[in-house]
């Protein structure tokens, strides 16, 4: 008899063939949610399946390709707050908002930075030191979120959505490098 996770992976590989996405994400993004609660299956097989890469990724490869989704969202994080602070139209945003928008601009740079060097840490097999970016790239959406709190405000949409996305896609990423056997 099947047990519960390997039954739901043969059959969500069965669906994945069906529906075009690759077996390798569908059973990679599957043994990341058993791994670690946290990981959103769902999420993982959408968003990692989007990536140019992941057809032919392995397990490595997946783990890289959840780091370069992490810049992507990063700087499309940047792009959304620099259209905010450019918002000319009313309401403007206050200054307040400004001053935490700004903030969050810097701490998505360095995110940027650090989920490009989890890419790299990752690609040299030196995945303690990938899993820690991963890591340090959700600390940095806290930090702006902090920010924001301290204020007595919420980040903006579409600021809050992209914080959420990133604290999943280090989530999947450290899940994924975890996965991956030296």
């Amino acid at each position: 008899m099947l047990r519960p996770s390997l039954a739901l992976l043969v059959v969500a590989a069965a669906l994945a063939a069906l529906s075009g996405v690759d077996a390798t994400v569908v059973a990679t993004c599957m043994a990341a949610a058993n791994g670690d609660r946290r990981v959103n299956y769902e999420f993982c097989v959408s968003e990692l399946s989007k990536h140019r890469d992941s057809p032919d990724a392995d397990t490595w490869g997946l783990a890289k390709v959840a780091a370069n989704v992490g810049v992507n969202n990063a700087g499309a994080a940047i792009n959304d707050m620099q259209a905010l602070l450019a918002k000319a139209a009313p309401p403007p945003p206050d200054a307040r908002t400004r001053d935490g928008l700004r903030r969050c601009e810097k701490l998505y740079y360095d995110m940027e930075l650090t989920f490009a060097g989890a890419y790299d840490e990752i690609n040299a097999r030196n995945y303690t030191a990938g899993k820690q970016k991963a890591a340090d790239a959700a600390s940095l959406v806290r930090q702006c979120d902090g920010g924001f709190a301290e204020a007595g405000l919420l980040p903006p949409e579409p600021l809050a959505r992209r914080g959420a996305y990133t604290v999943q896609i280090a989530i999947i990423c450290t899940a994924i490098t975890n996965l991956i056997k030296p």
